[in-house]
């Protein structure tokens, strides 16, 4: 079935497609150059975003010690479980490793963590372990792929489709769309497809990780941006838990650092919900939440990240929300007009290059 655009004509996507030029071609000098920035757990360089270091701290579990172990029992029990995985070419969720005895390992987060721990030191990505995880993310839009088994998935913008749990088994990508557009939260996604968005503004394609975006959800986004080269744009809230959410998708986070070269996608742009578009369309101060303080610490946890550095228009809106002490959802543009979000905000952003 072929993909026949519905949306604006192609005038439409001239700053899109001059913002992809731009892309390629620092693709073609070789991406960024290292940002200076304080040497931790993890590094940072603009073109990868947080990596570990190689001089890191490093724990040890001990065989003879009572404190590790159990610890170390654990280790040794999901190895083996990864070495019988590996050797006969199957696959299992985290929870399936839970529920092989759950009474032993107590809870989900013990094995999550000697996971990533096995992970980590073997410095192999979870699905070479053969170990995948439950996708809870959203996909649609001009997308087609098969799948792993052989599945064939056309995406639309009628229902939305799983984000696939093991994203290096997909194949046979094909997309003619102008642009990706991350949406932090569901409810969001999900007004986007009410409101027929993906067909205005054909061709595109949309995500959702459905708040803090999984590791699936992160490896599809990455897999896009490997394949397509095409601009990808988060639309989050003016808060700072939204502002992390994005900077997972682009610089990725300190707990899987290690796997940064495949999860990270700098390239990635802010195109809203801005802190200056909320003052910009003169959205009524009822509509908009103070900061709590538990939010103004995340604000300056983030302002202090070495690639905020790199960022000076990030800085200059986080400052913004700093100093009016507000923040805004997404669903604050709906005092506007119940469909402004897909009708005006969004349309006139792409077109006018309104992105930072």
């Amino acid at each position: 079935m072929a993909f026949a655009p519905m949306g604006p004509e192609a005038s439409f996507f001239e700053a899109l497609d001059q913002h992809r030029a731009a892309l390629l071609a620092a693709l073609r000098r070789g991406g960024g150059e290292p940002a200076a920035g304080a040497h931790l757990a993890s590094r940072f360089e603009d073109s990868v975003g947080l990596q570990m270091v190689s001089h890191c701290t490093t724990r040890k579990i001990k065989s003879d010690s009572s404190k590790s172990i159990k610890n170390f029992a654990l280790i040794l029990k999901i190895l083996s479980m990864i070495y019988k995985l590996v050797q006969s070419n199957t696959y299992a969720t985290k929870r399936d490793i839970y529920y092989t005895d759950s009474q032993l390992f107590g809870n989900q987060t013990v094995v999550d963590n000697i996971i990533n721990d096995i992970s980590c030191m073997l410095k192999m990505p979870r699905r070479c372990l053969h170990i995948l995880s439950t996708s809870k993310g959203l996909l649609a839009g001009n997308l087609r792929y098969i799948e792993e088994d052989g599945t064939k998935v056309n995406c639309s913008c009628a229902t939305a489709v799983a984000v696939p749990s093991n994203i290096q088994g997909i194949r046979n990508l094909i997309t003619d769309a102008k642009f990706l557009l991350i949406v932090e939260k569901d409810a969001t996604f999900q007004r986007l497809l009410d409101d027929n968005f993906c067909n205005k503004m054909s061709p595109c394609i949309m995500v959702t990780g459905k708040g803090v975006p999984d590791l699936n959800t992160r490896l599809l986004v990455k897999k896009l941006w490997d394949t397509f080269h095409i601009p990808i744009f988060t639309l989050v809230d003016a808060d700072p838990h939204g502002i992390e959410i994005m900077c997972i998708y682009k610089y990725g986070s300190m707990s899987m650092s290690f796997e940064a070269h495949n999860l990270t996608v700098p390239a990635i742009r802010w195109l809203g919900l801005l802190p200056s578009d909320v003052k910009r369309l003169n959205i009524p101060k009822d509509t908009l939440i103070p900061l709590t303080k538990r939010d103004q610490m995340k604000l300056d946890s983030i302002l202090k990240r070495p690639y905020v550095t790199c960022q000076p228009f990030w800085r200059k809106e986080m400052e913004i929300m700093a100093d009016s002490k507000m923040k805004a959802e997404i669903q604050a543009l709906t005092f506007l007009s119940s469909d402004y979000l897909s009708r005006v905000y969004l349309p006139n952003k792409l077109k006018f290059g309104g992105w930072i």
